[in-house]
């Protein structure tokens, strides 16, 4: 067709530019790496105006970016939309829905199977439904997502490194393992199925292998400030639970975590996350006197409300720095932010994020070394598997349970955090952590058999560093 040209899922695109489609395709491949240059969208639009699926691409990648650009590029897609082609209809139907103020995220991914099923070698539109599934909590819906486009992508390593994550999520470790590595064995530097990979060695404690595996792999990270130093955060989590001393965790802290935010093209909302999440372990683990320093650096950077409210997660994880700094009216301004914009939610989303703002009332009062007040929020029954609402993955939600385990300790629930502690160690035994919180729970409640606790702590502790040695 005159006009028309295949983009390389091998798609129809309304332009006459072969630059047009070119910046397509780097936009493509830049979304499934988490990509810097993910910007190059915009290119696309310069090259052809009038291209509908440029323009609908480059407003969901400034809607993050520059939201003020958003209505130019989307009302410049609407006006060539009945002269695009039938694959860019459906993108243009599923992308300024998912952009739209009042959506309902199941009919968002109910747009996106509509579309897959119509063109399943859209990785993009995949991925994007699935980044949609995860602040769901519902990896059963990435999944047969993802199911349903397996069989037109066979030889597409980024489809499997989507297969695996939720099948880890799911628990389906195996499965995830497998998924991973058929990956990584098309395309060795699939940042994705490296970072799935690592989740599975994690959640079997085999934390050296991780490690090892995950720093051969740091060479190829030319990715976006989430994506790399959240990969250093799997690594300096690897030598937290695998006993490590802590100033190798430190070491990837200070060098590879914080030290991104030096980078001219840094997102530095994206780097507090995965630094917050490191320091809230350590602190957890009793170990605040070695992070005082770093902690108040950080807190100064957060109090900036800049980077407030870009994720639930990262909202956290700030209440819970500026609380530990006693910057507690600053706190509170965030805490009563995040209570407000919860009100305005519709019915049906209010519902959902309930439990988002129980939990962030909990960390602000766990920081404030509030005890009391922290397990009446979190009640006796807490589980932060039911909380992933807040946009966390399982490796990332277990600090909140922790947490929990601390502040019953904290608060005379000695056999509650005994029988909590136990469930969580039947299902990953390889963290001497846990172990020692035990023997500290046996210990308060006057059981004799915590020196048995001790010495099966003792043990994994030695056997992890004669692994390190």
């Amino acid at each position: 067709m005159n006009g028309v040209k295949l983009d390389k899922w091998g798609y129809q695109v309304k332009t006459s530019s072969d630059d047009c489609i070119s910046a397509i395709n780097s936009y493509y491949d830049q979304f499934l790496e988490y990509g810097r240059k993910r910007s190059v969208i915009l290119e696309a639009v310069l090259h052809d105006p009038n291209c509908v699926l440029a323009n609908i691409l480059a407003a969901y990648f400034v809607s993050s970016a520059d939201p003020s650009k958003v209505h130019f590029h989307l009302d410049s897609a609407k006006s060539q939309l009945e002269n695009s082609t039938s694959y860019e209809k459906a993108v243009f139907e599923v992308v300024s829905y998912l952009m739209s103020k009042d959506r309902d995220d199941d009919v968002a991914v109910e747009l996106h199977f509509k579309l897959l099923r119509q063109f399943p070698k859209d990785l993009v539109s995949l991925k994007r439904a699935q980044g949609v599934c995860f602040y769901m909590a519902r990896p059963d819906i990435s999944l047969d997502l993802v199911k349903q486009v397996l069989p037109h992508n066979q030889e597409e390593s980024y489809v499997y490194g989507m297969l695996a994550f939720p099948l880890l999520e799911l628990g389906r470790m195996v499965d995830a393992e497998e998924a991973a590595r058929k990956g990584l064995e098309i395309y060795k530097f699939d940042l994705w199925s490296q970072h799935n990979l690592c989740h599975v060695l994690q959640y079997y404690c085999q934390f050296k292998e991780a490690a090892e595996f995950m720093k051969e792999c740091s060479l190829s990270w030319s990715c976006s400030s989430f994506m790399y130093t959240h990969n250093w955060w799997h690594v300096a989590l690897c030598y937290l639970d695998g006993h490590s001393p802590l100033s190798k965790v430190l070491e990837i802290y200070d060098n590879y975590i914080f030290k991104e935010l030096q980078r001219s093209d840094a997102v530095s909302a994206e780097v507090y996350l995965n630094a917050l999440a490191l320091l809230l372990r350590i602190d957890v683990r009793g170990q605040m006197d070695a992070i005082e320093d770093r902690l108040e650096l950080l807190a100064d950077c957060v109090a900036d409300q800049s980077v407030w409210h870009v994720e639930w997660h990262l909202d956290l994880l700030i209440l819970w720095a500026l609380a530990k700094t006693n910057r507690l009216k600053i706190a509170e301004n965030l805490l009563n932010a995040k209570k407000l914009r919860l009100s305005s939610m519709s019915t049906k989303k209010r519902q959902s994020m309930y439990k988002g703002i129980m939990l962030a009332e909990s960390v602000y009062e766990y920081g404030r070394s509030n005890y009391e007040r922290a397990l009446e929020l979190l009640g006796p029954n807490f589980d932060a598997n039911n909380c992933k609402i807040i946009g966390a993955s399982d490796e990332q939600i277990d600090v909140f349970n922790e947490v929990w385990y601390i502040v019953l300790l904290n608060t005379g629930q000695f056999l509650k955090a005994i029988e909590e502690i136990e469930k969580r160690i039947k299902k990953t035994e390889g963290i001497p952590f846990l172990w020692r919180l035990l023997e500290r729970g046996y210990i308060l409640a006057g059981r004799k058999d915590a020196t048995v606790i001790s010495e099966k702590a003792r043990n994994l502790e030695a056997a992890y560093f004669e692994q390190a040695v």
